[in-house]
């Protein structure tokens, strides 16, 4: 159980709750206990007076009378006290199973962007659902169990010790048996569970991405062979599960088989003593319903060692996530300002994934309120550009200065927040147009929403929708044009009115005359802010205060507009070609 000595710290932390439970659950053992014993009693008075020890019949009678009425009372106070055990134990679990998923999500966002090429999707959705909630059987049900189970058998057997030591003894004679056979299955039970786990993790992953896919999956009319391809991963998803479930068959079978076993000798030697005048009929009765009354919980040792496998699968696979400390680390608390400018040295990356090079030795800087056009062919190292600024990865040699400050040293947080940026595949959240543009600005106004839409040139497009900014968008925005996406992800950004602003080849899906208009706008707005513009347009990049032309991550070519147009090179033969187009 050495992966869930994790959750040491959530028992900590709602610990009162825990005692609570504990002593509710030893009180209502306690009370259930007398039961058997007024039982035992009742028979043994009417043994008496069968046999003429007592002949006043109104004195068995009460006897008898008294003695139910106490055992409903006991029966009341004993289900009102597992009511509230449930109530203390099982609410505890669910609020563990709430920290849990936080602690596992907040750990997603910290994580790298490495991460997340190296991981799939439903993998990660299986383990903050499905991983989780195998844990909270632990730290619920099984807690429970476990404890009910505990306290009753320290009850039973020190109370049947101390009325039979000799019964009592071989009474439990088939417990060391059955430990044994709990500490076989359960390890059975564990490797198998990991590989169920894994499996439905294939299965989470396969679908998912079937479904971001359907488009794809239809357009190439490819659905029964993906169709075949999942039920081949369900039927080995079955056949892991069947193997699970087949030694969990072997628990309760064997459960009862032991516990009719100790009844068995509770009334062979019991019957015995009885006979020779050594136990009394009442107790012999109490012997019979203690060993029953232990069956549901000597039953529940092998459910509970089940979902104690389970949840220690299932943990492990969570601590695999929780344990991996991210390649981007915030260097302090402390906030910082950023006012805008940015500086390379030198800088060369290296993606660890693929061990392609994309920027090598690179140098250049641009001030605040200017703008900087980075232009070249596809896998040039454009994009990287600003991902290092934004710091989703860090330098493999030289460094970034941000306000004259390695960007190592600013915190995190309030570089970030600095930032608007606007992805080459812009993503939309399945929500309304105007959440997702106060995606940038959480508390922005209507007036504030459409005044961003208007820059991006796509409130026309919004008021024309049925809803308006409150149409719901389709999952990652597939509602909209490829264009709609880019200028509603360009308002997203402007609405955060950023002091840096990264704009990577977002106006690719857009036609030349709203691109204009949105440089246009974005002229306006940004005057005082730093402004990266990666394009492969001429159009989107003449107006910048400074041009940078990358080759296989170097620099060949730098100056504005009208010195590349008038030197030999890239740009030139870029501008020329694009001219022609445009006449065309």
């Amino acid at each position: 159980m050495k992966e869930l000595r994790y959750l040491n710290r959530f028992f900590y932390k709602y610990r009162y709750r825990l005692i609570l439970g504990i002593i509710i659950t030893v009180v209502a053992r306690i009370f259930a206990l007398f039961a058997p014993r007024l039982i035992g009693n009742s028979l043994t008075v009417v043994e008496k007076y069968l046999s003429k020890e007592i002949t006043d019949l109104a004195i068995v009678e009460r006897e008898l009378l008294y003695n139910i009425l106490l055992i409903i009372g006991a029966a009341i106070v004993a289900g009102f006290l597992t009511f509230l055990m449930r109530q203390t134990i099982i609410n505890m679990s669910r609020f563990i199973e709430f920290d849990l998923k936080n602690v596992v999500f907040e750990q997603y966002q910290r994580l790298s962007l490495n991460f997340y090429k190296q991981n799939r999707t439903g993998d990660l959705m299986n383990r903050i659902s499905e991983d989780v909630g195998k844990t909270r059987m632990y730290v619920g049900p099984a807690i429970m169990y476990s404890i009910n189970t505990l306290s009753l058998f320290v009850v039973v057997i020190s109370y049947m010790i101390n009325v039979a030591p000799k019964l009592t003894l071989y009474t439990v004679l088939p417990l060391p048996i059955l430990s044994i056979a709990i500490y076989q299955l359960s390890r059975a039970i564990h490797k198998r569970s990991t590989v169920v786990q894994e499996y439905l993790s294939k299965l989470s992953t396969f679908t998912q991405e079937s479904f971001s896919g359907i488009s794809v999956i239809k357009a190439y009319g490819i659905q029964l062979a993906t169709q075949n391809d999942f039920e081949d991963l369900s039927n080995q998803s079955k056949d892991k599960n069947m193997d699970l479930v087949k030694i969990q068959a072997w628990f309760f079978p064997m459960m009862i088989l032991l516990i009719g076993l100790s009844n068995l000798i509770v009334i062979y030697i019991g019957g015995n003593q009885y006979i020779n005048g050594e136990i009394e009929i009442g107790v012999l009765a109490e012997f019979i319903i203690y060993v029953n009354m232990l069956t549901w919980p000597v039953a529940t040792v092998g459910w509970v060692t089940s979902i104690v496998q389970q949840a220690e699968a299932s943990q492990k696979r969570i601590n695999e996530f929780l344990l991996v400390e991210p390649d981007i680390k915030n260097p302090k608390d402390e906030p910082d300002e950023i006012k805008g400018d940015i500086a390379f040295e030198n800088v060369t990356f290296t993606y660890d994934d693929t061990n392609i090079t994309a920027l090598k030795n690179l140098s250049f800087s641009v001030k605040r309120g200017e703008t900087l056009a980075i232009l070249g062919k596809t896998g040039a190292g454009k994009s990287t550009i600003l991902q290092l600024i934004s710091r989703l990865y860090d330098v493999t040699s030289g460094r970034i200065l941000i306000d004259d400050k390695p960007i190592t040293t600013l915190n995190l947080y309030s570089l970030r927040d600095s930032i608007g940026a606007v992805p080459q595949d812009a993503f939309l959240f399945s929500d309304s147009i105007k959440n997702n543009i106060k995606f940038g600005k959480e508390d922005a106004t209507d007036d504030e929403v459409i005044a961003a839409a208007k820059d991006a040139v796509v409130h026309k497009n919004i008021i024309d929708f049925a809803k308006g900014y409150d149409t719901v968008l389709g999952e990652r925005g597939i509602t909209l044009s490829g264009g709609q996406k880019q200028r509603v992800s360009i308002a997203r950004a402007l609405i955060k009115d950023p002091n840096i602003l990264l704009l990577d080849d977002c106006l690719s899906a857009v036609d030349t005359e709203t691109e204009e208009q949105i440089l246009n706008n974005l002229e306006k707005v940004s005057s005082n802010k730093t402004t990266l513009i990666v394009s492969h347009r001429i159009s989107s990049a003449k107006n910048a205060d400074k041009i940078i032309v990358l080759e296989d991550g170097e620099i060949i070519q730098q100056g504005t507009h009208n010195q590349l147009i008038s030197t030999e090179g890239y740009y030139k033969e870029l501008y020329l070609k694009q001219l022609s187009e445009k006449d065309l």
